[in-house]
């Protein structure tokens, strides 16, 4: 086990020392993760990230070396310490299940527990769904874009190593077919893909040596990136080694609509009907939309995708929202602060569907559920109880989950303009 429990701010650690000195440190508090707006213009958030959180909290422990660590650098004091050492968190977290769509003021994730216990989670579940939730909210839309051609994820090399793989994994959930990431498919068991760089190609005499190797190799049925000297000569050049089987060919440069038809023109006449045509070059949601009529079967997707195409963050927050007072019964907190205040009491959310099975409305009920439908679903789920993670972590799950989030959402969760959410969120006393 590599622990994670130093993934985390200073803060959260002289906080529990401040209050376990105070002796609040022990009260029954709720912490909730939510945002308070979506990223400026996108109708939908999703849900990612669940899965990387509940691992990386059963790793959360505080071992000799990290207890040392904080010793040295007196972090905190030796009583601290003493708590730290035998840390466990005991207590429920329910949340969205992962895949689920959002919006503002979702309550995506309810840490219950003791204070000291839920504090110091906050970083790591924000670290966490942060991220995972900004590139699965791109990357959703990227897929709606796409339609039924497959979107392929390459954007490892544009971003941090480790983030790359919880990147690979968010857009899986949301619908990509494979990814290049070879530890995301390791990890995660999601298909990999990947052929050839134009390095491949420049490294041999002539294209015609470096495509021969490649097919020998690989076979008929792979894909030859075709842009790095001279297109129609490639096109040509590869369906004479190959035959009419070749597998696809790539266009990573120049004005991808219209080489895309001369491409598919080309092989058209040439016999090789069946060839694939994949595009690469930057991509994001609306270079695939504009796509959209081009004679394209697949996307490789990489930079916009682990950037959140324009939002690398979800802006989610972790708030308390309610705690026992000095009788051990709860009572609502809520911060007041102009432009980040919170909404005070334990949440509990429901999607209100109309009789088609329409989302119509986020419902979120304070301190009880709100009372709904025959048809109307309940989003908090049960993730940890006692501690124990009691739902499965796997990204196929995942995947199942949003396609069928997504179906309920209204038609015009798939425009790709600037919008206000695709349904708004209600509070209990808002609700009709």
């Amino acid at each position: 086990m590599t622990s994670t429990a130093l993934l985390t701010d200073h803060y959260e650690l002289t906080m529990v020392q401040a209050a376990l000195h105070s002796g609040a440190g022990h009260r029954r508090s709720v912490f909730e993760l939510f945002g308070r707006r979506l990223p400026d213009g996108r109708r939908y958030g999703v849900v990612a990230g669940t899965g990387r959180f509940l691992r990386a909290l059963a790793d959360f422990r505080f071992g000799p070396a990290e207890i040392d660590d904080l010793a040295a650098r007196k972090v905190v004091d030796d009583a601290t310490l003493d708590f730290l050492r035998d840390y466990r968190f005991t207590g429920d977290i329910y949340g969205y299940a992962e895949g689920e769509m959002y919006f503002p003021y979702s309550p995506l994730l309810v840490v219950e527990g003791s204070f000291a216990e839920a504090v110091v989670l906050e970083t790591l579940a924000l670290s966490i769904y942060n991220h995972d939730c900004a590139v699965a909210s791109a990357a959703s839309r990227m897929v709606m874009a796409a339609g039924d051609r497959p979107c392929i994820e390459m954007g490892s090399r544009r971003t941090h190593e480790w983030a790359a793989v919880g990147a690979a994994r968010a857009a899986y959930i949301t619908g990509f077919a494979t990814t290049s990431n070879l530890e995301a498919g390791r990890t995660y068991d999601i298909p990999t893909a990947g052929t050839s760089a134009h390095s491949f190609t420049l490294l041999h005499d002539d294209e015609e040596s470096a495509f021969r190797a490649q097919i020998e190799s690989l076979g008929r049925n792979t894909t030859l990136l075709v842009d790095t000297y001279d297109v129609t000569r490639a096109v040509e050049l590869a369906v004479r080694l190959a035959g009419t089987d070749l597998g696809a060919v790539r266009l990573d440069s120049g004005d991808l609509v219209a080489q895309a038809h001369e491409v598919r023109a080309q092989l058209d006449r040439l016999g090789a009907t069946n060839t694939k045509i994949v595009v690469t070059s930057d991509l994001d949601e609306y270079a695939i939309a504009a796509l959209a009529a081009a004679p394209v079967d697949r996307y490789g997707v990489g930079t916009s995708l682990v950037t959140g195409s324009g939002y690398p963050t979800a802006s989610l927050v972790y708030k308390i929202v309610s705690r026992a007072d000095d009788s051990g019964r709860l009572v609502d907190v809520a911060k007041k602060s102009k432009d980040k205040a919170s909404v005070g009491g334990r949440k509990f959310a429901l999607r209100r569907l109309d009789e088609n099975g329409v989302a119509e409305a986020e419902v979120v009920g304070i301190g009880e559920r709100p009372t709904g439908d025959d048809n109307d679903r309940e989003l908090l789920v049960q993730l940890v109880s006692g501690g124990e993670i009691i739902v499965d972590t796997g990204v196929e799950a995942a995947r199942a989950h949003h396609a069928a989030a997504l179906a309920e959402l209204p038609v015009k969760a798939t425009r790709l303009s600037k919008g206000e959410p695709v349904i708004p969120t209600l509070f209990v006393d808002d609700a009709p």
